[in-house]
């Protein structure tokens, strides 16, 4: 017998830059996004408009999340929440991969509790086209194999993009190497609805991106992405400071004609 694929007729995302969809800019300066892209496939799949907030903001380490963003989303009462995060956070020079899934699965269990459909997903592996690939990869993998271990009685998908080896190419990644493009946003897009029992619109595969990490590693990148990177960090400040959530209010988005 089949299994039931759940309606979904409302979404709510929380996260950091992945989720807002940096990477994935658009022609008027504002970004899309994989669950701008989630929001659009839920409703042409199921034939009627879903309504889709995005509280990400980028920049935000796991604590500044689910101390702003959780509680809000829960309180927006949405039929499924996606979270993600703990990219920035393994990012520092030290940090508990322990302690980060922990708080990612507990925050799952919460969304769960509240009687909303938690959707947890990883982030893409951008280990073979960043400078400190090595030691993201490890780290990275740690924490996919920590927040699995720790969500196998939730009946909800963990949609594991760091496991996909598709995803790793150039090809879907932005000129900074630490951010997905328009088509490895829209990838990723596609993992989370077939998760969820939905195939993607035609034609996302297809999605022009407007910058990709293929090629060597010059000067000015250096200069342009990784330099203020570093002076950021060493500073303790974030790219999202002072930043807005990016949808913090349910909207109607319409089935792709």
């Amino acid at each position: 017998m089949a299994e039931t694929v759940q309606e979904i007729r409302s979404f709510v995302a929380v996260g950091d830059s992945f989720t807002e969809g940096v990477g994935d800019e658009l022609p008027d300066g504002s970004v899309r996004g994989w669950a701008d892209f989630v929001a659009a496939g839920l409703a042409t799949a199921q034939g009627f408009p879903v309504r889709y907030a995005n509280l990400a903001i980028r920049g935000r380490k796991l604590a500044g999340i689910l101390h702003e963003q959780l509680d809000a989303a829960i309180a927006l009462r949405p039929d499924a929440i996606s979270i993600n995060g703990g990219g920035n956070d393994i990012l520092r020079p030290r940090v508990s991969i322990e302690h980060v899934a922990e708080r990612l699965a507990d925050a799952a269990h919460r969304i769960a509790d509240a009687g909303i459909r938690p959707i947890l997903l990883s982030g893409g592996n951008p280990s073979q086209v960043m400078p400190i690939g090595a030691v993201m990869q490890r780290r990275g993998d740690a924490l996919a194999r920590a927040v699995e271990r720790r969500v196998g009685d939730l009946d909800a998908p963990y949609v594991d993009n760091w496991a996909d080896p598709e995803l790793r190419d150039a090809r879907f990644w932005s000129v900074d190497r630490l951010h997905l493009n328009a088509a490895g946003h829209a990838h990723v897009a596609r993992n989370v609805l077939r998760a969820l029992g939905h195939q993607a619109p035609d034609g996302w595969r297809d999605l022009a991106a407007a910058s990709t990490a293929e090629g060597p590693r010059s000067l000015a990148y250096y200069r342009e992405f990784v330099l203020p990177w570093l002076g950021r960090r060493f500073t303790g400040r974030s790219s999202g400071d002072g930043r807005d959530p990016k949808l913090p209010q349910l909207v109607e988005v319409e089935p792709i004609a």
